[in-house]
């Protein structure tokens, strides 16, 4: 979910924050924002907000296609994230990538330290009891990497997705309003990593064929956001984590 007031500075406040490959082998730094996919060829379909109730079907619309997506779960924005717990395993089990999107969708840069840990581990432990894994991606709500955000983002070796390609199907955008800023960004170059949002109908249901054919059209793999990146194998963090045999929220 993204407010357009509340973004138009916060995007246009990035000073020169791009796909950041560094120095941790071939993937991007943690705490530093990434913007597009770091080679071309490439499309990386990233959705927010889920698990919804279309989870399911657009997991069946990117496996009849042979495509990968993100998807950036949150706990409770739509009703609680175990409630939607066969979507999510069924995501993980056909090899989408599975990332944070926080525990309840704040505006991160109004918590403290203590607020901003609390809302990814609570997120982790649900990700833990449901797929056993604790994701490395996040892409903060409303894009919001203000305050202390990228630096406990970093403390806690999360990797930071933005976007170089807004659907804005959270503005009201139809399907074919949101295809036209595909057309204009283009296929060429590295590739783009959209922001687009599950719970609309609409997205997944006319959006995401329509991408699938226009990157079939211009030659584009579609991957994950980690395999966009170089970071195939850096999607998730290391360790054997145990559920702690909570199923509610």
């Amino acid at each position: 979910m993204r407010s357009g007031s509340f973004l138009a500075g916060l995007v246009m406040a990035a000073s020169g924050a791009s796909a950041a490959c560094t120095g941790h082998g071939t993937g991007p730094e943690p705490g530093v924002k990434i913007w597009s996919c770091s080679k071309p060829g490439v499309l990386a379909l990233a959705y927010d907000d889920g698990p919804h109730i279309y989870t399911s079907d657009l997991v069946d619309i990117l496996d009849a296609a042979g495509a990968k997506g993100t998807f950036f779960f949150t706990g409770t924005l739509y009703g609680c994230i175990y409630n939607q717990a066969a979507a999510v395993k069924k995501a993980f089990k056909s090899g989408h990538q599975i990332a944070s999107h926080t525990w309840t969708h704040p505006a991160l840069s109004g918590l403290d330290e203590a607020g901003i840990r609390s809302e990814i581990t609570q997120l982790e432990d649900a990700l833990v009891n449901i797929i056993g894994k604790k994701p490395a991606y996040i892409r903060p709500p409303y894009l919001d990497t203000a305050g202390q955000t990228l630096p406990v983002l970093k403390a806690m070796g999360y990797k930071v997705v933005n976007d170089d390609v807004d659907s804005e199907d959270w503005n009201g955008k139809t399907p074919a309003e949101s295809e036209a800023k595909f057309i204009a960004a283009g296929a060429t170059g590295n590739g783009h990593i959209p922001l687009m949002h599950e719970p609309y109908n609409s997205t997944v249901h006319e959006l995401t064929p329509w991408l699938i054919n226009w990157a079939k059209e211009n030659k584009l793999k579609l991957v994950t956001v980690a395999e966009c990146l170089g970071d195939a194998g850096g999607a998730y963090q290391k360790g054997d984590f145990q559920p702690n045999g909570k199923n509610t929220c």
